[in-house]
């Protein structure tokens, strides 16, 4: 067994209330980790009057195992923007390291500059500048969920720091299974006569054939044309399919939603063909802009049915209520799983194989 050290858990602002229920999940994961005691660590974010902030650690971490939570994204309880996220991470980070933590892994359930990924013309590339920074800082292991881009990891040094791009596709698919399809005998018949998976675009082709492979049933590829002239705008969706599709039912499936334009414009060109219930499952609900109004008018003409998501945005009461056909699935247990596993020296891999449909399925 590896000795990274005892474990230690520590939120900025943002992430508050998703580490408690981390923690909760880790005390109660088996009996080795029943005997965790004091997991929540001691951080204090000290705003002062011109603007700037200090970050205080309130007790000894020396030669600890630290997880730092974090969500840059600027929808949490606090309401604080990108920016004072990132600083505020950037400082946790610092005094983390100062306090002599044996090892630092951060944990963003959700990278918000994932998408910013590559230079075009004379731009800046956020996630090169988010994760180098962290590394600069002394940060030695990232974890998060689902990144936008698989050779968006090829950018953190391995000679510095580790890194793990979990994906959270797993937890949809578990709860699809468990509440959608219920029993073996409607996953043979059903779903794979009457259901098929969708993505958004092309860039989305890999996730939706592995959802089409789990659930055994058609493809269908959409392939958008965006507005040169207006950002976030989608001029023209084409379907690809082998198969028709009037009267299946059509699952959308995505990394995440932004405004919601794509999906917007795609489960109305859906219903144009036929299909009998379209629902969206996706991981991370970055819903800025019009989403939620775009999803509510979707789901109170009839188009949308059901909207899955996984709990890596902080998703406040009022949305929840705006967006009553929304099911949050919780990541917490998955996350207590992975740090258990890093904590122990243990292997990962699990996480990435292939779900076995009927081992959730009665």
């Amino acid at each position: 067994m590896l000795d990274r050290g005892k474990v230690q858990i520590f939120s900025t602002r943002s992430s508050e209330d998703y580490a408690v229920s981390v923690i909760e999940e880790l005390k109660n994961l088996n009996e080795f980790t029943r005997k965790y005691k004091d997991l929540k660590g001691d951080l204090e974010v000290k705003t002062f009057s011109d603007g700037e902030i200090e970050v205080d650690i309130g007790e000894s971490i020396r030669k600890k195992d630290v997880y730092l939570f974090h969500n840059s994204s600027r929808r949490n309880k606090y309401n604080l923007s990108v920016g004072d996220n990132q600083i505020e991470l950037y400082h946790a980070i610092d005094a983390l390291i100062r306090a002599q933590a044996k090892s630092l892994t951060v944990f963003e359930p959700y990278t918000s500059p994932s998408r910013s990924d590559r230079a075009t013309r004379r731009s800046s590339v956020g996630l090169w500048i988010h994760l180098k920074t962290m590394m600069s800082l002394g940060m030695t292991h990232y974890i998060t969920f689902q990144l936008h881009s698989d050779k968006s990891k090829t950018i953190i040094d391995p000679t510095k720091a580790n890194v793990d791009d979990m994906p959270a596709t797993s937890l949809l698919k578990h709860h699809m299974l468990k509440y959608f399809v219920k029993t073996k005998e409607a996953f043979d018949t059903k779903v794979h006569e009457k259901w098929a998976i969708c993505s958004v675009d092309a860039g989305g082709e890999k996730m939706a054939r592995q959802f089409a492979e789990t659930f055994n049933c058609d493809l269908v590829i959409a392939n958008k044309r965006r507005s040169v002239t207006q950002a976030n705008t989608v001029e023209k969706i084409d379907i690809l399919s082998d198969s028709p599709l009037n009267d299946k039912t059509i699952w959308i499936v995505d990394d995440m939603i932004d405004t919601g334009g794509s999906v917007y414009t795609l489960v109305r060109e859906l219903k144009k063909r036929g299909v009998k219930h379209v629902n969206i499952a996706i991981i991370h609900p970055v819903l800025s802009g019009p989403a939620v109004q775009r999803l509510s008018k979707l789901h109170e003409e009839g188009f949308l049915e059901h909207f899955l998501c996984v709990d890596t945005i902080y998703i406040p009461e009022a949305m929840k209520k705006e967006l009553p056909f929304m099911t949050v699935v919780s990541s917490a247990r998955l996350a207590a799983e992975i740090i258990y596993r890093i904590n122990i020296g243990s292997s990962i891999t699990q996480f990435f194989c292939p779900e076995d449909p009927y081992s959730v399925l009665e």
